[in-house]
């Protein structure tokens, strides 16, 4: 299984350009289903709506909305739900989300919802959906513990998400030992990898820090010594993927999902290299 993730653009002719580029992976695999984030107003939220839309009648793939908890009621929940049900998207990918910038903590909306959990348990009441989560590999940087994070993430599946997909990673050992983690605590959903290839070394450290998640030593350390090349850069953050990704494939993943940042370039090249192999 092959999916991949891309955000909302703000302008019209940024939503054109996606579309190419999503039409342009779907040459190089045909994708079992394609991602779309979710904004926390406005028109970008208006444009998650139109993107997911377009993929599922114009290209002809699933598609699966995000949902997060930001900004919103529980009515705006229903009302953003309702919309993407009667517009036949019926997979969603049900977040907390970040806090807006600015804002160090997340804060939920009156009478809105503060946890993922939360949201699952309401969506999974008032909808008929397939619902998919997150999962943190090296735990979500506001938990206590690494145990109470796996916690959470198993309340996810308890409530009624069916499947999970980790933030991002660079070293399968997190993977793998979270998901033996998982399984020893009875969940058995899948677990698909997150993969992210390293176009951009400032931006991937933003990334990171955001996420909890860690850049392996080694790699960071041949990713500055490359730093003012963005050619080396990107055909060393190429490289690591495509290693990264036959080692999962190999080891029996149920699948991988590309986090494209909208580009196409690097995992069109990734994909034709697991291809070849």
């Amino acid at each position: 299984m092959f999916s991949f993730e891309f955000f909302p653009p703000k302008t019209d002719q940024g939503a054109e350009n996606l579309m190419r580029t999503c039409a342009d992976l779907k040459e190089a695999v045909e994708p079992d289903f394609v991602s779309v984030t979710y904004g926390a107003g406005g028109s970008t939220r208006d444009r998650t709506h139109e993107v997911v839309t377009r993929v599922k009648q114009e290209l002809h793939i699933t598609s699966m909305a995000h949902q997060t908890c930001v900004g919103s009621t529980k009515d705006d929940v229903r009302a953003n739900v309702e919309q993407l049900i009667a517009s036949g998207v019926e997979n969603v990918l049900a977040l907390r989300g970040d806090p807006p910038q600015g804002e160090e903590r997340f804060r939920p909306a009156a009478d809105g919802l503060g946890h993922a959990t939360d949201l699952i348990a309401f969506l999974v009441e008032h909808f008929d959906l397939s619902i998919g989560a997150a999962c943190y590999p090296e735990a979500h940087p506001e938990s206590t513990s690494a145990d109470d994070d796996l916690r959470w993430t198993k309340s996810k599946i308890d409530l009624g998400a069916s499947f999970l997909i980790t933030q991002l990673f660079f070293d399968n050992a997190r993977y793998f030992d979270f998901v033996d983690r998982l399984r020893r605590l009875g969940v058995w959903a899948p677990v698909v990898p997150g993969i992210m290839p390293i176009t951009n070394v400032a931006q991937v450290e933003r990334f990171t820090k955001m996420c909890g998640a860690t850049i392996p030593a080694l790699l960071l350390e041949r990713l500055h010594r490359h730093q003012e090349d963005p050619g080396a850069i990107m055909a060393t953050g190429i490289e690591h993927a495509i290693t990264q990704c036959r080692d999962l494939l190999e080891r029996g993943v149920p699948g991988l999902h590309f986090y494209t940042l909208n580009k196409s370039h690097a995992t069109r090249s990734i994909l034709a290299a697991l291809r070849r192999a």
